[in-house]
């Protein structure tokens, strides 16, 4: 395909805008020809139309890649509409809210001959392969299980930020913006990727254990253990109710020593027994949407297929359909201000979550929070 490739981005305030950067940002090989908000178009080319309306765009504009950063309820509707008009995709996390819309979309674009490239940022690092390559290869012994910390602070105004915000359902539809699926999904589909979880029949059981510190419907302090297909365990205990902000990671726990692989930060760090001190090791990162442009071009393989999601998916509709997060214990919650926000954070939440990933069960079954 020659000329620049016609892109079109829905969803253009808040992390919608970073689309925006990443496409004038590639201006050699990309044109941003089409912008869809609610809000306006906000600082784009005068040449760029706006829409305010995500389907009016897909339908009157002849796009190659369509960028879909809008509400969760909407991305399977939206990408369905981008296929049908000859568009590969570029869809923010969390994809789906449910296995059989990935199911449908991934039919959908197998049908149409497009690529969706879901916006899993982290999954554009050659850490992820190298990390799961060091699991397998003996270094830390065999694998026990696989973990993943996430451990942020998130403000009771976050919770609010938009109608669909800490809703596991909104209007009659699956919305999931729990800490499990939206603000840490990163965590959980890290250390899917590591553990070669891809397919929704990859997961076998899931055990959640959801709490919530914040008056909302959905979690926000969780942990969760996922029995994987060949035997392997996974355990995550993601927080958005800690003191302060931790860089998350994914943990691989083995016979003889273990891996922290930090994805924000693309850095793997090896622990072996014996040694004392870990071998850090640093790794380059591709943008998706430089990905899905040359995939285009190339035909070659993308980093973030819809396919690879399919594990975290069938988690996210565990999580929503599941029984609702109970409150934390009152006597751990503390309410703080900083500046204009207000923050409830839950003490001994630091420890809880590790020890989640370390030990392999859930809060419920430690015996903590």
């Amino acid at each position: 395909m020659s000329g620049r490739l016609r892109v079109g981005i829905a969803g253009v305030h808040g992390h919608g805008r970073s689309h925006v950067d990443a496409t004038l940002g590639l201006s050699a090989d990309l044109e941003l020809v089409a912008v869809a908000d609610p809000r306006g178009g906000g600082d784009v080319p005068s040449s760029t139309a706006v829409f305010a309306d995500a389907a009016a765009m897909l339908a009157d504009v002849d796009l190659d890649i369509a960028v879909l950063s809008t509400p969760i309820p909407t991305h399977a509707e939206l990408t369905l509409l981008a296929l049908e008009r000859g568009a590969h995709v570029l869809l923010e996390k969390p994809p789906v809210p449910s296995v059989a819309d990935h199911v449908a979309l991934t039919s959908a674009a197998d049908a149409a001959s497009r690529a969706v490239q879901v916006g899993f940022q982290s999954l554009g690092s050659a850490g992820v392969a190298a990390t799961a390559e060091v699991s397998a290869s003996g270094v830390i012994g065999d694998v026990r299980h696989y973990g993943a910390v996430g451990l942020w602070s998130r403000s009771e105004e976050y919770w609010r930020r938009a109608p669909w915000a800490g809703h596991r359902v909104r209007d009659g539809r699956l919305v999931g913006d729990g800490v499990v699926t939206n603000p840490l999904a990163h965590a959980l589909a890290t250390a899917f990727a590591i553990a070669g979880a891809a397919e929704p029949d990859d997961v076998v059981a899931i055990d959640a254990d959801l709490r919530r510190a914040n008056d909302i419907e959905t979690d926000d302090t969780s942990s969760l253990v996922v029995d994987l297909r060949g035997g392997v365990r996974l355990a995550a205990g993601l927080v958005t109710t800690a003191p302060r902000r931790h860089e998350p990671y994914v943990l691989v726990r083995g016979s003889r020593g273990h891996l922290v692989y930090h994805y924000t930060l693309d850095t793997l760090h090896v622990f072996r027994d014996g040694a004392a001190l870990p071998r850090t090791y640093a790794f380059e990162r591709t943008g998706l949407l430089a990905d899905l442009a040359a995939h285009v071009r190339d035909g070659g393989p993308i980093l973030a297929p819809l396919r690879r999601t399919g594990a975290f998916t069938r988690v996210l509709e565990e999580v929503v359909t599941g029984p609702p997060p109970v409150l934390v214990d009152r006597r751990l919650v503390r309410v703080e201000a900083s500046g204009s926000e207000t923050f409830r954070v839950v003490s001994g939440v630091e420890d809880a979550a590790e020890q989640v990933a370390w030990e392999g069960r859930t809060f419920r079954d430690l015996g903590v929070l």
